[in-house]
């Protein structure tokens, strides 16, 4: 008979490191930029890039990897993997094959597509089953190669991204440590941020045709991001706080997705929360979509400054366009 739970715990998280830095000096070489230029408009002064050998799925595994080893758990014992991505190895998915490269024989794996958001959906898609007393452990993985994907001669965009992977071990337990989520999408501005699918027709046999063809790069309209990000991310903070019966006081950590220096001041500002609770990591990775709160949770617990008991409120936000947070507890 299946066990009933209520509860999710969030036990261990890591993250994979990339050996190969792209700095803004790099990027001068690049494209008519400077480092002055990106650092005061974003915050970022270096991204990492996979390298030939990095596959998406590999990467995923090494932060799984390091996420089980300080869960104290095996990866025979996870039950579930959901890998959230934009930038699979295979347009099928590859879950499963970090699945095969974790040795986590049990799981069932299945790829979330959020984009920046993926994070915090897939968070949120874990904890239902753990609370439902379906699965008792949960491998929730956020990992993304953006520069599969960008535009490495426009400036408005080769700045911000980089690759990474970060994952957090979560299990059902007696006390609920997700105290509260908040979820949205608005496709009718999906046009602001796109990696979209540009089609050719091929003839097949007479008057029928059929459509190939390839992803164009990442487009961005930076200042609508920006104005959507400034005004919707305090607003859902604040909602998911209030269905996890808090308020920003309760809060130890501001943890939002890296996706540029001046949206994470802004939303600070409009939650009257203070910098030196603000968790910003963006200046060594820049945007790494799905990968970039549970790289920045990793880094901050790792290094002491996320202690267990202290409670985080996270928020990922960026193209459908899509947003949500989530509050939870550490540890």
């Amino acid at each position: 008979m299946q066990q009933t739970t209520v509860g999710v715990s969030l036990v261990g998280c890591g993250s994979a490191q990339l050996s190969v830095a792209l700095s803004n000096e790099d990027l001068s070489q690049m494209v008519e930029t400077s480092d002055e230029w990106i650092a005061t408009r974003t915050g970022i002064r270096q991204r990492h890039i996979a390298t030939g050998q990095d596959s998406l799925s590999s990467l995923a595994a090494r932060a799984g990897a390091a996420a089980i080893e300080m869960s104290g758990l095996t990866a025979e014992a996870v039950d579930l993997i959901i890998l959230a991505t934009s930038t699979p190895d295979d347009l099928f998915g590859s879950a499963a094959q970090v699945q095969a490269e974790l040795g986590a024989t049990r799981a069932t794996a299945f790829d979330l597509t959020a984009a920046c958001s993926g994070f915090v959906f897939a968070l949120v898609t874990a904890a239902q089953y753990l609370r439902t007393g379906v699965y008792q452990t949960v491998l929730v993985v956020g990992a993304d190669v953006l520069s599969r994907w960008t535009d490495w001669r426009d400036r408005r965009t080769c700045v911000l991204f980089g690759d990474g992977a970060g994952a957090v071990v979560l299990q059902a337990s007696d006390r609920d440590r997700l105290l509260g989520f908040e979820m949205r999408s608005d496709g009718t501005m999906n046009g602001c941020l796109t990696l979209p699918y540009q089609s050719e027709s091929t003839v097949l046999i007479d008057d029928k045709t059929a459509q190939k063809g390839t992803y164009a790069p990442i487009d961005m309209n930076g200042k609508e991001v920006y104005r959507f990000a400034v005004k919707r991310v305090p607003e859902i903070v604040e909602k998911a706080l209030f269905r996890a019966n808090l308020t920003t006081q309760d809060v130890d950590w501001l943890l939002l997705h890296q996706a540029n220096q001046r949206i994470l001041d802004a939303v600070a500002s409009r939650l009257n929360m203070p910098a030196d609770r603000v968790i910003s990591n963006m200046s060594r990775h820049g945007n790494t979509s799905a990968a970039s709160i549970p790289i920045a949770l990793d880094e901050a617990v790792r290094n002491g400054q996320i202690k267990p008991g202290d409670v985080v409120a996270s928020s990922g936000f960026g193209a459908g366009l899509s947003w949500g947070a989530a509050i939870f507890e550490w540890g």
